[in-house]
């Protein structure tokens, strides 16, 4: 596992849980608004965890934490990530990873085996312009399309989420995301924040009020959509 941050301890990234939040190096996308930079291009002098570091933390943690976030980057990179959340559930901890839904066959090897206790996947945009927020043209979506139906068969517990862009995203997308995600059980709307770490700074976020009436056109498909992080 290349792990490239650790934040020791966290309320909101695992909802309801008091957790530590892992962070892996590595990604597929190249989301121009992505804030994790460095996590994307790993600089060559960056500094890494060994397992033995995060298993040191987290066993003389594991009383006060109920679980661990495993985010990026893209987790689902890593060949080994399989057996690094073994290790952690060894812990009695439970796990919730991130992802972007582009392994749909290790995300269902790990809810079919018991490694994992919640997803959070993010969703770019509609199907029909993801190729273009996710800086991949010639990328095929339909691994995407299967993580999305495998979450809304609901085994696990799962949240979808989009991050929100005045240059990017339309009251006409919202209606194609509602219509792809409808019956989900939870869909929550970030509003874009400014960073140092953004790859491309070129963004900005909707109003609130824009951002209200895009919760109001996905309710009919998605009922649990909210807003998250909007002050």
């Amino acid at each position: 596992m290349l792990i490239l941050g650790l934040q020791k301890t966290t309320l909101l990234d695992y909802p309801g849980k008091i957790a530590s939040t892992i962070f892996t190096g590595g990604c597929n996308f190249r989301c121009p608004y992505c804030h994790n930079r460095d996590l994307v291009f790993p600089p060559k002098d960056v500094f890494s965890y060994s397992n033995e570091e995060i298993f040191e933390h987290l066993k003389s943690k594991r009383k006060v934490l109920d679980g661990v976030c495993i985010t990026g980057g893209e987790p689902t990179l890593h060949k080994d990530l399989p057996e690094f959340i073994k290790q952690i559930k060894d812990l009695g901890l439970l796990v919730k990873l991130d992802s972007n839904g582009t392994n749909p066959k290790m995300i269902s090897s790990l809810i079919d085996d018991g490694l994992i206790d919640f997803v959070a996947m993010d969703i770019k945009h509609s199907k029909e312009k993801y190729n273009s927020i996710a800086c991949m043209p010639n990328y095929d979506i339909a691994p995407i399309e299967a993580s999305v139906e495998l979450l809304k068969e609901d085994k696990i517990d799962y949240e979808f989420r989009t991050t929100i862009m005045k240059e990017c995203h339309s009251a006409e997308d919202m209606l194609s995301i509602g219509k792809w995600l409808e019956g989900a059980k939870a869909y929550y709307l970030q509003s874009y924040k400014e960073s140092e770490q953004v790859i491309n700074p070129i963004f900005s976020p909707h109003s609130v009020e824009t951002l209200k009436s895009f919760v109001e056109i996905l309710k009919p498909y998605v009922f649990n959509t909210q807003l998250r992080g909007v002050d």
